[in-house]
């Protein structure tokens, strides 16, 4: 048993688990707490709505590229695409939805209008749509099919609409606004509840711009009068998370590769922030004094490029490729977004699926046995104050939590268990009341010795830890930053799949 001489305690014993919450004597002493006085926790100044708080619970969502782009072999279309190009053979949302399904992904979204301006809806705004196509004679509406697909399966749905157009003859000029602005009534009300609107920051350059060829910059910070464009969607989508480099619900993270920052806050500063001209640096880390909670979310395509291309058949990420991306998205406090680009039959490549698929079965070879929670446990405390007691970080309900008595550091939790060897650590906060440990360090025990294994910063709704084997019978978190009282509402240690 590890020493906590001169400490205050609360002990619990499992059937073959022994949880110790510890902090210091002084620091206790130093708040005035006595035994069995229950202490309230006062959330942060910043933190998660409700409905942020059920968005970072999805972890893994799934983006469809899917347009004219599709059929030109390009990236970014230019505007002045055939309509008639687009001509899906087998197209096949209900396909889509399922690889999602099988891959862990909660949420699609799809690219409904992309920088080229082609809709995928037909829109009663332009002709260059899917209604000039021969996809279904005319009469098609892959939005329609998209999200009758999506909640068929289970899956929230989300539409990508690009600010920029590429082909609007009035792109750059006051009437666009209107023009951007219909069409976004149209993707949020003819559909149902959409869970995601996702607005890209590239904004303006050469196109075709209806007639003409040329050039058009715009003013990023004052165009698209985004606050009252973002009233507007709040009004037809109420609980609706609106995704840009500035949020408000959701932030890019800075970069394509899927990795948030080592160090990441969920916190930021929103007035540092512009859509299409934010710092990708700062995305990438946050700011513990931020003034506003936009979740990041970890970008990525699962092939080098967003739309599909033949070339790109054998460069498909391998499963051990997303497994990397996972630990360093999801693991490091973000929400992944993978992106599965259909082909031109419209159905996603075998190859995507088969890597998706084993990306998935990694995942739950590893986390399938939380080794702190293999028997049931019957718990006996030396205090009163249950309420935040050790037996909350380790009982899986995101609701309860271990709560140091003071807001002095550092604190520790001890968890004491039959040997075992492990190589992944999960620890997690409860963000409902903010994210608020900036550095730790974790020791385990073996042969009644503790030895310092691993040093780490931000922690926030998950943290996964990766390591070498190690063979232990107990583990020691000590918290020695945080900007308010430490809490915990989840440990986790698991061994990773031999596959991984």
């Amino acid at each position: 048993m590890a020493d906590i001489r001169g400490r205050k305690f609360n002990r619990f014993f499992f059937s073959g688990l022994i949880v110790t919450a510890a902090l210091l004597l002084d620091d206790a002493c130093n708040t005035g707490i006595t035994d069995g006085q229950q202490i309230d926790i006062t959330p942060d100044k910043v933190i998660p709505s409700a409905n942020q708080v059920v968005y970072q619970q999805m972890e893994m969502i799934g983006f469809i590229h899917f347009t004219i782009n599709t059929f030109t072999d390009r990236e970014w279309g230019c505007g002045n695409e055939d309509p008639r190009l687009f001509d899906p053979t087998q197209m096949d949302a209900e396909q889509w939805a399922v690889t999602a399904k099988s891959g862990g992904l909660k949420q699609l979204i799809l690219t409904a209008k992309h920088h080229d301006g082609f809709c995928l809806w037909p829109s009663r705004f332009t002709n260059h749509s899917i209604k000039n196509s021969p996809y279904r004679n005319g009469h098609g509406d892959v939005v329609r099919e998209f999200v009758q697909a999506c909640r068929k399966h289970g899956l929230k749905v989300g539409l990508y609409l690009s600010p920029w157009d590429r082909n609007h003859r009035d792109y750059g000029k006051p009437e666009y606004l209107v023009y951007f602005r219909n069409q976004l009534q149209e993707l949020l009300t003819q559909y149902g509840e959409i869970n995601e609107i996702w607005f890209d920051g590239s904004n303006g350059g050469d196109g075709y711009y209806g007639d003409a060829n040329e050039v058009r910059v715009i003013d990023r910070e004052t165009y698209y009068d985004w606050e009252n464009t973002i009233q507007l969607v709040r009004q037809w989508q109420p609980d609706i998370k609106i995704f840009s480099d500035a949020g408000p619900d959701v932030r890019w993270i800075g970069n394509e590769q899927g990795f948030a920052g080592e160090t990441f806050w969920s916190a930021i500063h929103s007035d540092s922030l512009v859509i299409g001209a934010s710092d990708p640096s700062y995305l990438n880390k946050g700011d513990p004094d931020g003034n506003a909670w936009i979740i990041g979310q970890c970008d990525v395509s699962i092939r080098p490029g967003w739309f599909y291309h033949t070339s790109e058949d054998s460069l498909v990420k391998t499963s051990r490729e997303l497994v990397d991306i996972y630990y360093k998205s999801v693991g490091r406090n973000a929400v992944l977004l993978i992106n599965l680009p259909p082909d031109r039959r419209g159905l996603i490549h075998v190859n995507d699926i088969k890597a998706l698929t084993d990306f998935r079965e990694i995942l739950d070879e590893t986390f399938d046995t939380n080794l702190v929670r293999e028997e049931s446990c019957v718990a006996y405390e030396y205090q009163d104050d249950r309420k935040y007691s050790a037996e909350g970080a380790i009982d899986n309900d995101p609701g309860s939590y271990w709560a140091a008595h003071a807001t002095e550091l550092p604190a520790e939790m001890i968890i004491e268990f039959p040997e075992c060897v492990f190589d992944r650590i999960l620890l997690q906060e409860p963000i409902q009341l903010g994210q608020r440990i900036s550095r730790y360090k974790i020791f385990i025990q073996h042969r009644n010795k503790w030895q310092e294994i691993y040093q780490g910063t931000t922690i926030g709704y998950k943290r996964l830890i990766r390591l070498e084997p190690v063979r232990a019978s107990g583990m020691k978190l000590t918290i020695t930053g945080a900007n308010n009282r430490v809490a915990i509402s989840n440990i986790g240690l698991y061994k990773s799949s031999e596959n991984e």
